[in-house]
């Protein structure tokens, strides 16, 4: 039975399901911060260590400034009513991504890494305005910077995940079947489930049922 430290989830179908039963993408993202809280409660209770989720992409930039700005006082409100509840819980935030919001937002964000920062039952990487091109490029950029020899343990060292394993399981919800520019170098190895249901409808079974597929798979990392 194979052993899951780490779940990264890209949580695709917010705004596809907003407009679907609300008539409003916004609706759609205020709907998946339940499932959050609910993937959140069931990695602590299987003894998951780390969960990273794609919540923002650099790419994500795109969409109509609107929706943009819900997005981030969505997550603004969260942090200001949650982060205690987080902390109580000994759950660790760490941002992975480029921190270019607000002054408020990324004080807030800078607060929130801060205080959970000793916390060690469960480590959430929130990817914000992220995209593993950039990462992977910057990590070139600081390598050849500082003279050093391109390995992969140099090159390992200067990603954002640094001191995080390598995902074993990523899930992708919505129906898509594509990588979307997250976590590329990290997952070469990661076993990828691609499930029909958009985010919000995501449910505990569901996840469950994901985990327990996971433990049965045969896991070769190229050998036989």
């Amino acid at each position: 039975m194979n052993l899951l430290n780490h779940v990264a989830i890209i949580m695709d179908g917010n705004g596809r399901w907003g407009l679907r039963y609300k008539n409003s993408r916004n609706a759609g993202h205020k709907a998946g911060l339940n499932t959050v809280e609910k993937i959140i409660k069931l990695t602590i209770k299987n003894n998951i260590k780390y969960l990273t989720l794609y919540a923002f992409s650099t790419e994500n930039w795109k969409r109509p400034k609107k929706e943009v700005n819900y997005l981030f006082n969505l997550l603004e409100n969260f942090l200001k009513n949650r982060i205690e509840d987080l902390n109580s819980q000994k759950i660790k935030l760490k941002i992975i991504g480029t921190k270019s919001f607000t002054p408020k937002l990324n004080k807030l964000l800078r607060l929130s890494e801060k205080k959970t920062s000793k916390n060690k039952k469960l480590q959430i990487n929130l990817a914000l305005n992220y995209g593993s091109k950039s990462e992977i490029m910057n990590a070139l950029k600081i390598l050849n910077k500082n003279k050093e020899k391109v390995n992969e343990k140099n090159f390992s060292k200067y990603l954002q995940t640094k001191d995080v394993p390598d995902p074993d399981l990523l899930i992708r919800t919505g129906n898509t079947k594509r990588l979307s520019n997250f976590l590329l170098w990290q997952i070469a190895y990661s076993e990828i489930f691609f499930e029909k249901k958009l985010w919000p409808d995501f449910n505990e079974k569901d996840y469950n049922k994901i985990i327990k597929g996971f433990k049965k798979v045969k896991r070769n990392f190229g050998n036989i």
